[in-house]
């Protein structure tokens, strides 16, 4: 227990000391801080319209400026990152657990069951994520939740064949073979010594995946099969925006300013959380 300590501190101090992913935690926690306090940071009602206030400037009053529908763009912005980390959770929710699941037991059977399982992931990597995801959106209809179950399918298969990459070096391992002597099930060997090994990882994935997840949510609100209107979400902003962007120049920059900053911050994360779990660094 100690030594875990000792290391998980070693851990935290290299992030620490890492400006870029220092950066990139900070927007993190920036973001998980607006999306908790909306209600309290917002300077207007999200979904109150007023059309006297339509397109109106950066200003005072309207930090952000407003929308076609004299609707506060700040406001919007605070809430849409409520829905971004929605999204974000629910699909690494989903995504972890079913693609380390897929990938450690085809990497530990092997035989018809790694065949079975990796076909399946070759199918779905085959597909570009965002066309992926459309089309799971088409079959189940516009909606913030099927958006984040469309994203969840798409997302699974890189973090499956990693999972079994690391099992299939791991199964022949001293210490499987200790236990499997000593009777355990396979079961128990996956959930108690090779998930858990598996596990660092899958993580660092995850982190480098959620700003693919962050930009294919976007893209699904752009095109209008995310969240409906009125809610506010970043890509539909863009959307929305982009008929006035030319003289409303703000109704685009600052929903995709928040996209990409955020992309940008977990991608800067997922590159300090692979060097300090990288064991050849």
């Amino acid at each position: 227990m100690p030594a875990r300590h000792q290391a998980l501190r070693r851990a935290v101090s290299h992030l620490l000391h890492n400006p870029m992913t220092l950066a990139g935690l900070l927007v993190i926690l920036l973001l998980a801080t607006v999306a908790c306090s909306a209600p309290w940071l917002a300077t207007h009602n999200p979904l109150l319209q007023d059309l006297s206030q339509a397109l109106q400037p950066p200003s005072a009053v309207h930090w952000f400026g407003t929308d076609e529908y004299g609707r506060d763009s700040f406001s919007r912005l605070v809430y849409g990152a409520r829905t971004t980390l929605y999204i974000v959770a629910l699909v690494t929710l989903v995504v972890g657990p079913v693609g380390l699941a897929i990938g450690t037991a085809s990497g530990y059977f092997g035989g018809w069951v790694d065949a079975l399982f990796m076909r399946v992931t070759d199918i779905f990597i085959s597909f570009p994520s965002l066309v992926l995801a459309l089309a799971f959106v088409a079959a189940l209809g516009p909606g913030l939740e099927h958006a984040v179950i469309a994203i969840a399918l798409t997302a699974w298969p890189p973090i499956a064949r990693l999972a079994r990459a690391e099992t299939r070096s791991l199964r022949k391992a001293d210490f499987v073979a200790a236990v499997q002597l000593q009777g355990a099930a396979p079961l128990r060997i996956l959930l108690r010594h090779i998930a858990p090994l598996c596990l660092s990882s899958v993580l660092v994935r995850l982190t480098m995946n959620m700003a693919g997840i962050i930009l294919t949510a976007a893209g699904l609100g752009f095109l209008g099969l995310g969240a409906q209107p009125p809610s506010p979400e970043w890509g539909a902003m863009i959307s929305a925006g982009r008929r006035y962007m030319m003289e409303c120049w703000w109704l685009v920059a600052m929903p995709g300013a928040a996209v990409m900053l955020v992309s940008l911050a977990f991608n800067l994360l997922g590159d300090g959380l692979r060097d300090v779990f990288d064991p050849r660094s």
